[in-house]
């Protein structure tokens, strides 16, 4: 298959470029060339950038187009115009965030969707980032149609990710000593492997699927508690988890999600994001590896790459949750 990814060398895009590759598929990277340039060699590599600048593109055909860098309306019908009669079929990656907004909180992938007053606004922002992503879905589907397919994720986690969102837990947990855990422990919580969502991405994308399509892992529910007990029955050593209560910590004016990744503040209103049902993806073969082995290869992606400068880094100090912990006792 000859395959064109908008993006390549970060994070998803990184993992889709390496699976594919290893399926033997014919790989060409759209990006600026400015992270990781020397990846992945034997593709072709053509640099552009998305915002007025897809000369290179022109064209071109392909059998799949896997956009993996789409965030604003327009820059995204661009890509998917000026490819939707050389390209036989187009994925766009968009999010679970789509459906924020939409009042009862519903995840069903034909139902509604996040809305924006003005959808000329390009700044993205956490009030527009999922409205956007839904009108890049609509942009996509308006240019092919039913050779258009929609991927919304939840957390996407594990090795290469520059955001820390997940990394935080296995590496706090690392560390050792006591541990400012948040909320309660029986809330659920969902991540999906970058690894798993690449492997599916490309298996839909090599047989044309099409529609709207949710991405969140694990197969089986699972709570935070019981992410963070593996965490440390994964890691080992002699991390002691310290449960925080919802209110105590905001009223300390700790964010949830940012501050403490995973955390949701213990908010009624956002507690569906963690309730997404996986089974229509696992039905079409999405599959999950074990939490596990998650875990343990970020862990080791982390400590392999600790001090890289185009990670997020942690918003919750050491000194910060030294703080905190002496707050609550």
């Amino acid at each position: 298959m000859q395959l064109l990814i908008l993006g390549g060398t970060r994070f998803l895009g990184r993992h889709l470029a390496a699976s594919a590759l290893e399926r033997g598929h014919e790989l060409t990277l759209f990006t600026r060339g400015r992270t990781n340039p020397g990846l992945w060699p034997e593709a072709e590599h053509l640099t552009g950038d998305r915002d007025g600048g897809l000369e290179t593109l022109r064209g071109r055909s392909f059998d799949a187009v896997i956009d993996t860098s789409g965030y604003v309306p327009r820059v995204v019908a661009a890509s998917a115009g000026l490819l939707s009669e050389g390209a036989g079929h187009y994925t766009f990656i968009s999010s679970v965030s789509v459906y924020e907004g939409n009042g009862a909180g519903s995840s069903d992938p034909d139902g509604p969707v996040g809305m924006i007053a003005d959808e000329t606004v390009e700044e993205i922002t956490e009030e527009t980032y999922g409205p956007l992503k839904a009108l890049c879905e609509r942009t996509v589907e308006a240019a092919f149609g039913d050779r258009a397919l929609i991927l919304r994720p939840g957390l996407i986690v594990g090795p290469d990710d520059p955001t820390d969102r997940f990394t935080y837990w296995p590496a706090r947990i690392a560390e050792g000593g006591r541990v400012l855990a948040p909320g309660d422990p029986a809330a659920p919580t969902q991540v999906i492997d970058v690894r798993d969502l690449a492997a599916w991405t490309l298996d839909m994308a090599e047989r044309r699927a099409s529609g709207r399509w949710n991405a969140v892992g694990p197969a089986q529910p699972i709570t935070i508690g019981a992410l963070l007990d593996r965490c440390r029955a994964v890691i080992g050593g002699g991390a002691e988890l310290t449960w925080a209560p919802d209110e105590r910590l905001l009223e300390a004016g700790v964010e949830p999600w940012t501050d403490l990744p995973l955390w949701l503040g213990g908010d009624p209103d956002l507690a569906w994001l963690d309730r997404i049902d996986p089974a229509p993806a696992v039905a079409a073969g999405l599959r999950h590896r074990p939490v596990d082995e998650t875990i343990a290869d970020t862990l080791a992606w982390h400590l392999a790459h600790v001090g890289d400068a185009d990670r997020a880094g942690f918003r919750m100090t050491e000194e910060r949750e030294r703080a905190l912990l002496a707050s609550f006792l």
